[in-house]
């Protein structure tokens, strides 16, 4: 093969790294025969070109194998965070409209009741018509689906005769424009739950892989119609057993309190209820005051006046009842341990307004384990959701970033803009409340749209906003009431757009560290309202807390001092003389003072710290050390 064959057959694999069109791949031929190439030399670049499409085809084949893999991790994680199966069914029925590149995609569910089939979701229909049809079974190319439990394509609807055609459901189909037509059966085992269809309106082939995805796709949505209908037989059974307790209530009071108690603090959970729920329910029903507190003794939610126990009362009383599993009597109230296995979840506290008798303690019984299950579940949900929000703020300040692309979708999945300003705020942690901080830092952050995680030692939030000080004194406000101490936090940024926000991490990191080793403990502050300073002892940790202030005593001390001791303002006019380059007189202007005033004042300086303190060498350390001490006190010059 001569220089050129070689250059030219090169070309096909520029092409291929660059993804051209397939159209492209005839430029090295033309171009070969225009050069006048031998004919076994043009030969061998078409079977270049030839192998080249066939490796572009593979490489495409992959790329929408890995779309449709996505579309069906996506499909599973929906199910299995279900809440209503009309959002799942639609996600579905969207995903397979979009990945198959179809213009409508629709479901349609047996009706055992009536004996037909309906219309149960669409995506991208525009005929109404369409969306309420109602076939019969056998009818159309679904009945056909139904019938043989194997997937259908039509090329053209209209003069397909392998199905029947009825006019209503023709007349709906032309209403929408459909022409090509793909249909696959929803089973369950061995049942047929409906069709789920993708369809074009105009004339397309459906490939095999494509069959095989909508499939795919059809699993899951029977799969969630199984859950629907699971679920619909539990509130089946729970409702049959509220007309049960609705039987026991013509006997006693105390049984119809129960009754309602248990009907009530079901349908919260059914709803998803919070504590307070419960807590308002059993007041409601008992009388009285209720208080539920967590595993710490803090107080989640309250109805009436109630004081709190002492906490030696509510620790014997609360491990009386988990030892006994039943509620206890102390004094006037009653207590009722809120357990999980062996968790000790926290407990309920009630005064009654009466006697309770036996059926009322086991409705405080039941409310503790209500509440137990609520508490629960609201972890685990702000855990996992807590666990993926983490996962992705450090992988954003990991450098170097990877993919940003996928992790602007993951973020735009979980409601942050990260092309938007961010701020990264740091804040010091330690082993003891290290949880309790990530856990108030994870609320923080998502009440806000945000992100926050736990990373080398520090909690990490971000934040939108463009003022990083401003929003590191908020965190390190709210942190200390969370903690019950003073809470350090540094800022960087802001900055926008994946690939920046590791330096941000880095610059609050770095301003964190410059707070502490300034002594400035229980503040929060920007990189940049520290400067220069902050730079150089963000580098140092808190290590060096105590060598700024040796620093500073030995530089300036007696002047800082005897301003102490006096009332006087020597370090204020010594920041003044330095600010207008050594004047006496614009010193003096710019405090307000005679020029007199600023000469008596800087020989008292020379006084207490030696005549040599206006030497390059001494003034340098004297301005160093007012810069240390201004920023260690936070005061302004």
């Amino acid at each position: 093969m001569d220089g050129k064959l070689r250059a030219m057959t090169g070309e096909f694999l520029e092409l291929l790294a660059r993804e051209a069109a397939a159209v492209e791949f005839e430029g090295p031929l033309l171009a070969a025969r225009a050069a006048g190439l031998p004919p076994d030399e043009v030969a061998e670049l078409e079977r270049a070109k030839l192998a080249a499409l066939r490796v572009r085809s593979l490489l495409e084949r992959r790329r929408q194998r890995e779309v449709e893999l996505s579309g069906l991790v996506d499909t599973a994680a929906d199910l299995a965070g279900l809440r209503d199966v009309d959002d799942v069914l639609r996600a579905i029925v969207h995903r397979a409209r979009t990945l198959l590149g179809a213009d409508v995609a629709y479901l349609t569910l047996n009706d055992d009741d009536r004996g037909d089939i309906y219309m149960r979701v669409t995506d991208g229909s525009v005929s109404a018509r369409f969306q309420r049809l109602r076939l019969p079974l056998g009818a159309g190319l679904g009945g056909l689906v139904a019938q043989t439990g194997t997937p259908y394509v039509t090329a053209d609807y209209h003069v397909d005769e392998r199905f029947r055609h009825t006019g209503e459901i023709d007349a709906g189909v032309r209403e929408e424009g459909l022409v090509a037509i793909l249909g696959v059966p929803l089973r369950l085992g061995s049942s047929s739950l409906g069709v789920l269809y993708a369809a074009n309106r105009s004339a397309r082939p459906f490939a095999r892989e494509e069959v095989a995805l909508l499939g795919s796709l059809a699993a899951h949505a029977a799969v969630a119609l199984d859950t629907a209908r699971l679920l619909t037989e539990t509130r089946v059974a729970l409702a049959e057993l509220s007309l049960a307790n609705e039987t026991i209530r013509a006997h006693s009071s105390s049984v119809e309190r129960a009754a309602s108690a248990h009907d009530r603090m079901t349908a919260l959970v059914l709803r998803g209820g919070g504590v307070e729920d419960v807590v308002a329910a059993v007041t409601d029903v008992l009388g009285g005051a209720l208080l539920a507190l967590d595993s710490s003794g803090r107080e989640l939610a309250r109805v009436g006046s109630l004081e709190e126990p002492d906490r030696a009362t509510l620790a014997e009383a609360v491990a009386a009842s988990r030892a006994e599993r039943r509620s206890v009597r102390r004094g006037d109230s009653w207590y009722a341990a809120v357990v999980a296995g062996t968790e000790d979840l926290g407990a309920l506290v009630l005064r009654p307004t009466a006697e309770l008798v036996d059926a009322d303690q086991r409705i405080l019984e039941r409310a503790s384990l209500v509440t137990a299950l609520l508490l629960l579940f609201r972890r685990t949900v702000a855990e996992a959701e807590g666990r993926v929000r983490g996962e992705l703020l450090d992988e954003l300040v990991s450098r170097p970033v990877r993919d940003a692309e996928s992790l602007r979708s993951r973020a735009r999945r979980l409601g942050v803009d990260l092309d938007a300003p961010q701020v990264l705020v740091a804040v010091d942690d330690d082993t003891a409340g290290r949880q309790r901080v990530l856990s108030w830092a994870t609320s923080y952050a998502l009440s806000r749209g945000g992100l926050a995680a736990a990373r080398d030692g520090r909690v990490l939030l971000m934040l939108p906003g463009t003022d990083p000080g401003a929003a590191a004194r908020l965190v390190a406000k709210d942190a200390a009431r969370v903690s019950g101490r003073p809470m350090t936090a540094g800022a960087g940024g802001p900055s926008a757009g994946p690939g920046s926000l590791g330096a941000a991490f880095a610059e609050a990191d770095r301003c964190l560290s410059a707070l502490t080793a300034l002594g400035r403990v229980g503040e929060g502050a920007g990189a940049a309202e520290l400067g220069f300073v902050g730079l150089l002892l963000g580098t140092t940790g808190a290590s060096g807390s105590n060598e700024v202030g040796r620093f500073i005593a030995a530089a300036i001390g007696p002047v800082v001092d005897y301003d102490t001791r006096r009332g006087t303002a020597l370090v204020r006019t010594l920041e003044a003389y330095f600010g207008v380059g050594g004047g006496l007189a614009k010193a003096a202007e710019l405090l307000h003072v005679h020029v007199n005033t600023v000469t008596q004042r800087l020989e008292r300086v020379g006084q207490l710290i030696g005549a040599d303190w206006q030497q390059p060498e001494r003034a340098l350390e004297v301005q160093l050390a007012l810069r240390l001490h201004r920023l260690r006190t936070g005061t302004t010059a």
